[in-house]
C-alpha cells in the first residue's frame, strides 16, 4: 500500500490550496491538522473535496465519549477518510467514536506523538517505562480491541508493531524525512524507504515538500523513493 499524505500545515486556507493547486494531480491525499482547521473551519475539507482530494482529518480528539462521537458524525458529514482520536481517552470514548463513525471512515489511535522522547513519556505518565515500543504496542491492542482501524505510530515502531496487528490493521507514520533532512522538532524520524520496509500504510509528509522551494518535485521524490521500496 504505502501512500503519502501531505501535511497542509498553512496558517490560511489559500496558502493550503494554493499548494493543492500547485501540486496537481501528484498530490491526492492531504491531512488537515490542528492549526488549519482552527483558522479556516471545516470549509477547507469542502474545498479539498471539491477538488477531489481525499482528506485526513488529524484533529486528535480527546474528550468525553459523547463529545467524541458527535465530532466524529460531523466529521463524516464531512466525507473525510481519516481521522484521529487519543488512546489515551480511554476504551469507552474509541469504543463511542467507533460506533459514531459507523464505518463511514477510518478511525486512528494516537499512541504516542513522535515529538515525545522517552524521558518525555516518563514524566507526562510518572511512571518509569521500559521502551517506547512496549507504550506504542500497548495503546495500539487498545486500539484494535475497540474496534479501529489503524494507529498513527513513528516508522520506528511501525516494524515492530506490523506484525503484531496483521496486515489489515492501518499504521499512519508521521516524521518522515528524506536522508539527511533537517529533523525539525521530530525526535522519532525515519526515511520513506524505512518507513515502506518497515510496513507503514501511509507516510505522512510536511515540511519536506510544504517548505521546498519546488514542492511538486519534492513530492516526486519522495513518491519515486517509496515506489522503489515497494518494488519486488
Amino acid at each position: 500500500m504505502a501512500e503519502i499524505i501531505v501535511a497542509l500545515d498553512h496558517p490560511s486556507a489559500e496558502e493550503a490550496l494554493d499548494l493543492v493547486r500547485r501540486l496537481g494531480d501528484q498530490g491526492r491525499f492531504f491531512k488537515v491538522g490542528l492549526e488549519l482547521y482552527t483558522r479556516a473551519g471545516p470549509d477547507v475539507v469542502r474545498r479539498l473535496r471539491d477538488h477531489g482530494k481525499r482528506v485526513f482529518l488529524d484533529l486528535k480528539l480527546h474528550d468525553i465519549p459523547n463529545t467524541v462521537a458527535g465530532a466524529v458524525r460531523a466529521a463524516a458529514a464531512l466525507d473525510v477518510e481519516l481521522i484521529t482520536i487519543h488512546t489515551a481517552g480511554g476504551l469507552p470514548m474509541m469504543r463511542a467514536a467507533v460506533e459514531a463513525a459507523e464505518g463511514t471512515m477510518g478511525l486512528l489511535a494516537v499512541t504516542l506523538l513522535t515529538s515525545l522522547s522517552p524521558s518525555d513519556v516518563e514524566a507526562v505518565w510518572g511512571r518509569e517505562i521500559r521502551s517506547i515500543r512496549d507504550e506504542v504496542s500497548r495503546l495500539a491492542g487498545l486500539a484494535e480491541e475497540c474496534g479501529l482501524a489503524g494507529v498513527v505510530a513513528s516508522a520506528l515502531e511501525t516494524g515492530w508493531l506490523r506484525p503484531q496487528v496483521g496486515a489489515d490493521f492501518l499504521i499512519v507514520t508521521p516524521g518522515i524525512r528524506p536522508a539527511g533532512a533537517d529533523l525539525d522538532d521530530q525526535m522519532r524520524v525515519a526515511t520513506p524507504a524505512d518507513a515502506v520496509e518497515a510496513g507503514a500504510s501511509y507516510l505522512v509528509v510536511g515540511r519536506p515538500v510544504t517548505q521546498a522551494d519546488d514542492p511538486l518535485a519534492a513530492l516526486q521524490a519522495l513518491q519515486a523513493e517509496v515506489a522503489a521500496a515497494r518494488a519486488p
